[in-house]
Parts: structure tokens; sequence; C-alpha cells
């Protein structure tokens, strides 16, 4: 019997949700097949949300209409500023959740959302036919029919834990693996590589010596993740972290035991993460280092079980309860949960057009962890990406892809599906070439109008967007001609205030954009800022800091957009175009870029390599 609906999402992670409700939100009769319904929205490693460049997705997912930032301001229990001390477009929000409450709530949103449907079930094959996906099968006999499909199958792909010597066939501790669906995507004509992440232990905070430790506590004006949360009447209830360290003794436990951690005796072939490695890793790396810091962080409100922060390992427990005992404050540690590394299959995401859908299977989409990728936050901003493109497909929409020059989420499917990637991986600010233009608090005025037009953002929401960016564009271009001179009352004024005096006019924008000018002086000088949200302020204050550095950027951009809003048709030929080496002409045909920029992007294609692609689209228009 085969249940035919608009869309199928296979993987209730965090990309799976987002691409099941922004669906169902966007009017499409959608399933949500997932192993487990009381796993959805599971944190398998930190419970934690955001940091840096991720916090930065999350707003931007937010911004959309996406669930992760109302979800996570509804179940945090700490809020941190990482980078504080930096520059706005290089700081992070990062909060600790009560990652059983997120869990929950995430199967409730989806089992009472309208248009969506949620079964539990696994899928261990995709029906296809003439190369375009027609739906599913699962292991338990169902076929499911659909338009689409979104895979978002996380680490479940053979699944394969490591704790020592011990191997087990799991997708997370305790959970099936996902077994088959690889090799159908192999025989499909996919790439299909190996990668490996883990998660540390978890201890009973009955056995923890806290008085011992550092105490870490939250932000004492907490910033919410949504745009939709009120930063007025916002004050949750935060939990301290702790930090701890390692010590000479801890280094040589585990240095002891080398040979019996599964990274270095070669029963793990995956490719792990180079920027979140393991501990027995950093030890042996970074020989030199003679600790490291450990965070020690609550799991939940009730507080009585704390992640160990800085401690992945798949070491034998023994060791891990060894290596653990001997780190100050933990010496009676007792461990709930063991440690583990996890192997798992991927696809190379140059299998992939900008839109997500992978280019040899219409209608299949790939979010998350099967693209390569690590991280709650990559995954949720990938998920409503497949999600939003798999709808406007079905409704016979142009697709939706953002520039790296709108947002983290443009730079982050970028870099994958031109790039590709042979490690998991992870967003940076430094891989952003605008960042000054993509920061934190501007996501909304950057993305909100396209959430809306999908019907993903609402009018409220809207509206409140359109207020901000009007009183900033407007106070802005006031600014830019409005001098500050030299007189009298004005030296005065800057006196009082305690800014350094001026010796001739300048420009209010300049002004203000002093690293010493906050809030406070803003309303002196321009009283009629008074009514305005503290939010708007501080966005005022910013944009007049960077005011010639964005100038600078977006002049960089004007020039770019030539390139960017040339598309090159799917089906282009590469082989034979005077002017391309094989090399060249390889890297196109593997990558199948979708715009003249993003030819331009991929290593090694030459700038004359884009004049002679120009000139041929160009001719194919005529």
């Amino acid at each position: 019997m085969t249940h035919k609906y608009d869309l199928i999402v296979v993987g209730a992670g965090h990309a799976g949700i987002e691409a099941a409700l922004a669906s169902a939100k966007m009017g499409l009769n959608t399933l949500l097949l997932t192993i487990l319904v009381d796993r959805i929205g599971a944190t398998s490693c930190n419970p934690a949300i955001g940091g840096l460049a991720k916090g930065h997705l999350v707003k931007e997912v937010d911004a959309l209409g996406g669930f992760m930032g109302e979800a996570t301001d509804r179940c945090a229990i700490q809020y941190r500023i990482l980078n504080d001390a930096k520059g706005p477009a290089v700081r992070g929000s990062r909060a600790q959740i009560d990652m059983d409450e997120y869990n929950n709530f995430a199967k409730t949103v989806c089992l009472n959302t309208e248009n969506l449907e949620v079964k539990q079930d696994l899928v261990v094959d995709l029906i296809v036919d003439n190369k375009e996906v027609k739906g599913v099968i699962t292991e338990l006999g169902n076929r499911y029919g659909a338009k689409a499909v979104v895979l978002t199958t996380g680490t479940f792909l053979n699944g394969l834990i490591h704790i020592g010597e011990f191997q087990k066939e799991a997708g997370r501790f305790g959970e099936f693996a996902a077994k088959g669906l690889s090799d159908r995507l192999r025989e499909l004509g996919l790439e299909v590589g190996r990668l490996k992440t883990g998660t540390c232990p978890r201890i009973d905070a009955k056995s923890i010596d806290f008085s011992r430790l550092e105490i870490q506590g939250g932000d004492e004006r907490p910033i919410p993740f949504s745009f939709k949360t009120d930063k007025k009447s916002f004050a949750p209830n935060q939990l301290p972290c702790y930090i701890a360290h390692t010590n000479a003794n801890t280094h040589e436990i585990i240095r002891r035991n080398f040979e019996r951690a599964p990274l270095f005796s070669g029963q793990i072939q995956g490719v792990g993460p180079r920027y979140c490695p393991s501990v027995e890793d950093k030890i042996y790396r970074f020989a030199d280092k003679d600790r490291h810091h450990l965070f020690i962080e609550p799991q939940t409100k009730e507080a009585d079980e704390y992640y160990i922060n800085g401690m992945s390992t798949s070491l034998p427990i023994d060791v891990q309860v060894d290596m653990i005992r001997s780190v100050e404050g933990l010496e009676n540690a007792v461990i709930t949960r063991y440690g583990y590394a996890i192997e798992y299959d991927f696809v190379q995401p140059t299998e992939l057009y900008h839109t997500l859908e992978t280019k040899k299977i219409k209608g299949l989409y790939l979010a998350g962890q099967i693209n390569g990728t690590t991280g709650y936050e990559e995954a949720a901003a990938q998920g409503l990406m497949a999600g939003i493109n798999a709808v406007l497909k079905i409704k016979g929409k142009e697709p939706f892809v953002i520039g790296r020059e709108e947002g983290y989420i443009g730079v982050l499917i970028d870099d994958l599906v031109t790039k590709g990637t042979n490690e998991p991986y992870r967003m940076f600010t430094s891989r952003a070439e605008y960042r000054l233009l993509l920061r934190e608090d501007n996501a909304d005025m950057r993305l909100s109008g396209y959430g809306h037009a999908f019907g993903l953002v609402s009018d409220e929401m809207y509206s409140k967007m359109l207020h901000k960016k009007e009183s900033v564009t407007k106070l802005l271009t006031e600014l830019e001609e409005m001098y500050f001179t030299s007189s009298k009352e004005n030296l005065a004024f800057l006196e009082e205030i305690g800014e350094q005096q001026v010796s001739d006019k300048v420009l209010y924008i300049n002004l203000i954009g002093r690293n010493s000018f906050d809030k406070q002086k803003l309303v002196k000088l321009l009283p009629n800022t008074a009514k305005l949200d503290d939010d708007i302020k501080d966005l005022i204050l910013t944009e007049c800091k960077y005011y010639h550095y964005i100038k600078k950027q977006q002049k960089q951009i004007e020039k770019m957009k030539n390139y960017i809003n040339v598309k090159i048709p799917d089906d282009f030929v590469y082989d034979g175009l005077p002017g391309l080496s094989f090399e060249i002409v390889e890297k196109l045909k593997k990558a199948r870029p979708s715009t003249l920029f993003g030819a331009s992007q991929l290593s090694g294609v030459t700038p004359a390599a884009i004049d002679v692609i120009l000139m041929y689209v160009k001719l194919l228009k005529k």
C-alpha cells in the first residue's frame, strides 16, 4: 500500500524538524518519519545551542521563521555572549539548554502542527523512477509516496559506536542504526564517504565537589535568540556552569592508554572534526600543553547530571573513570553515561545544488550531517533551506538561494556544494568574507522579508522588523549628511559627556562611531533617539562604528553582482569550450555551480575561465 504525501522528511533531528515544520507551514501535506518519536529534537552531544558563528546561524534561522531560536529561549538555562570583548561581527550568542525540555517541546510542536503527520518507522530504501524520487520504503514494509523527499539522517547511516575495544551498530547510544540506505544512495550514483564524531561522559551531580571548581555564571542581561521573544520581559532563571582543568596526571593516564584508543589503534576509519577533537587527540597533538579547560555544564534545570565539555572520548570505560577522577573536584565522580565515538556515512555535498537538491536524483534533498557538517545549528540551517526549496519546487516556483553576502547560511551551503568536505564541516566567522554586514543583530533585517514571503514569518513580526529597519535607515541617512562643528557650545557638550574634542567639523556618523560612544551619549547628542528600543540604539552605534568598512564591503558586493546574478543552466556543457583546461572542466562538471559567482568560488577556476563561461552563457540566451 502506498500512502501519498507532498513531502516526506526522513529523520527528526534539528535538520528534520526545520524542514518538516517549514513544509507544513507553507501548506504542504508533510510526513516526518523518525526511528523514535520520543527522540525528536534530541541533543545527542552538548546540551547547548549557538556559539561563535553558530549563533549567527540560529539568528538567521529564526529570522526566516524557523524553530530553533524560539525553542532555545523556551528551554535555556544559561546565556552567554562569547567574544564579548571583541567586535559585534565576531561575537557569538550561546545558550545552555535543558535537553529534556527541548526534546519534549520539539516533539509537542511537531505532533501538533497542522499539515504535519509524524510516524515512527525506519526508512531502508528510496522509490526512484527515471532519476526522480517518488517516495520511501520502510523497515515495516510501508511504502510512502511523495513529490519530494528530504533526508536528514544525522549520524544514523551505518552508524558504528566505539568505546575502547567495544563496538556496536547504532545511530546514537541505545538507538538503531539505519542500514541499507547508504548502499541505495551509492547505487543511485552519489559519492558516499565516512566521518566520525563523538561525545563525552556525563557525571552524577552528587559526586562532584563544586567548591573546588571555578563557577561560571550567565550574562547579567541575557539576550534571547529569537526576534519573537520580548526582550523587555525576558528574565530566564539561569544556572551556573563550572570550569575545571586536566592536569599532568590526566595526560599521563591518557598517554598510557593510547594503544587502547580506537582513534589510534586503527579501529576508527572515519575522519573526525578537526576543531572539536577528542581529549586523547588533544593530548597527542598538543603534547606541550600541561592542561586543558573542561566546562562542567548542567544538562537540565534539575542539574542532576553534568556534561564534561572538552572531554569527548572513545577510550575504554576504565580509562574514562581514571582520567575523570584525576581532575580536581571530580575525584569521586560517578559516570552516568560513558563517552563514545561514532562513525557514520555521509554524502559528499558537491553532489548537491545550492538548493540542497541532489544533482542526480530530482526531488531528493539532503540536509544536516548527511552533508558532512557537524553541529545542531548547521543542521537546522540546512534543514530549513531544504524544506523551503522542496516546497518551492513542488509548487513550481523559483528556488531560494541565500548569497554569501546575505547570510552565514549562504556561506555554509556555498562552501559545502562548491568545495565539498573531507572532515566534519563547522561554521566559523572567518569563513564569511562580508562578516561586518552579516551580524547577529541585523539577521532579521537581512532575511525576514524572505520568511514573510514564504508564510513562515507573521505579519506582526514582519511589521516589527520593518519599523526597526526604517528607524535605523532613516537615522543613518541623516547622520551621513549632518556635521558636528567645533563651536564653543559643541566643545562644551563634548567635555560634559567625556568625549575627546574636535578641531574641525566632523560628520555625526564619525563622531558616534567612536569606540567611547555609548547609548547614553547617543541620547544626549540626539534626544529624539530616547524613544528607540535599546537594540536599535546598539545597532546604530555598530553601524556608525564600522561605517567606512561597511561601505567598502558594500562596494565589493556591487562589483560581484554581475557574477552573482548570472545563472548557469543546469545542463550547461563545459566540454570543448576554448580556454578551459581539462582540470577546470572537471571541477565545473562536478560542482555544477548555479551562478557565475559560484563558479568563481571554485578553487583553481581562473578569472579568464569565468570570462569564457560568461561569454558562452550570453550566447545561449541569444
